[in-house]
């Protein structure tokens, strides 16, 4: 183990070739940031399930996706590596026709092993045991309806701070040029305690939420990831919208992806419930 820096740091790029080298190369994929909300959308139709379904049809097919989705919370950073994930109906209190939903996408054990073998900053660990939860299947499913295309989960170390999770993210760039779609599904601001139940599907937000979702927004568009990153130096809006990080992490692992010569762009602009948005980011090679 105390050769793992030393190596992380002397890493070339033919190293990185071989590690990769049975992933085609592909042109420079995008990466999302999906403003998942409800379970419910997994089942329901209305305009965000419609902007996540132009999405697969816009974008270049994947040969496979990685989700860091809010749901899976570890102490530690693990990836999923069965051949064929579950569906984790992590809820309760839904009707039963979102329970029987089932994505039935195919894993893949060869990614899951590169994306281990790329992040050199800390040890990763190969999990069998947890499958898709429905912060990818919820919104990957209206993407690729066909559940035809790899998926694999990357998990949020509760543990670290973003900057730890943007630093991790940064690493795992070169899986953008194996055409891996790197997608983080969380929500901007998420807080579930203060949510207005009667306007929960109402086009209705509370000043500070507001307030902290434009500034997050200005700070994605000016490529101010510092701010993003200190996101608990931001003032009492920021406070409310993300009174826990992990719905909010998800975004630092999205920016990180992002180069110079990307060009960000937002939709499912809208809030809901006073209390949360569903506010949505495409990074994508500027051509």
């Amino acid at each position: 183990m105390a050769l793992l820096p030393i190596i992380g740091a002397s890493m070339n790029l033919q190293d990185l070739n071989k590690i990769t080298s049975k992933m085609s190369n592909t042109s420079k994929m995008p990466v999302l940031f999906l403003g998942h909300g409800s379970p419910m959308n997994a089942i329901e139709e209305n305009e965000f399930v419609s902007g996540f379904r132009k999405l697969g049809q816009e974008i270049q097919k994947p040969n496979a996706i990685l989700c860091i989705s809010a749901h899976w919370e570890t102490k530690g950073t693990f990836v999923t590596a069965m051949k064929q994930p579950k569906t984790i109906h992590d809820f309760g209190g839904f009707p039963q026709a979102l329970f029987d939903v089932q994505y039935p996408a195919p894993g893949s054990p060869e990614l899951a092993q590169t994306t281990k073998d790329l992040i050199k900053t800390t040890e990763v660990g190969l999990d069998e045991n947890w499958g898709l939860d429905h912060g990818s299947w919820s919104v990957i499913k209206h993407m690729y309806p066909d559940a035809n295309i790899p998926v694999i989960e990357l998990s949020i170390d509760y543990t670290q701070p973003a900057q730890y999770h943007y630093d991790l993210a940064k690493q795992l760039s070169e899986l953008r040029h194996k055409g891996v779609l790197i997608i983080g599904s969380g929500n901007m601001v998420h807080n579930l305690r203060m949510v207005n139940w009667r306007k929960l599907n109402e086009e209705y937000a509370y000043d500070w939420a507001i307030e902290a979702n434009e500034s997050m927004k200005n700070f994605i568009l000016d490529d101010n990831h510092k701010d993003l990153i200190n996101f608990r130096s931001q003032g009492k809006a920021f406070d409310l919208a993300i009174p826990t990080p992990e719905h909010y992490m998800p975004l630092i692992y999205t920016m990180a992806f992002k180069d110079k010569n990307d060009d960000v762009s937002l939709f499912n602009d809208k809030p809901l419930g006073g209390s949360l948005t569903m506010t949505s980011v495409k990074i994508t090679p500027n051509t």
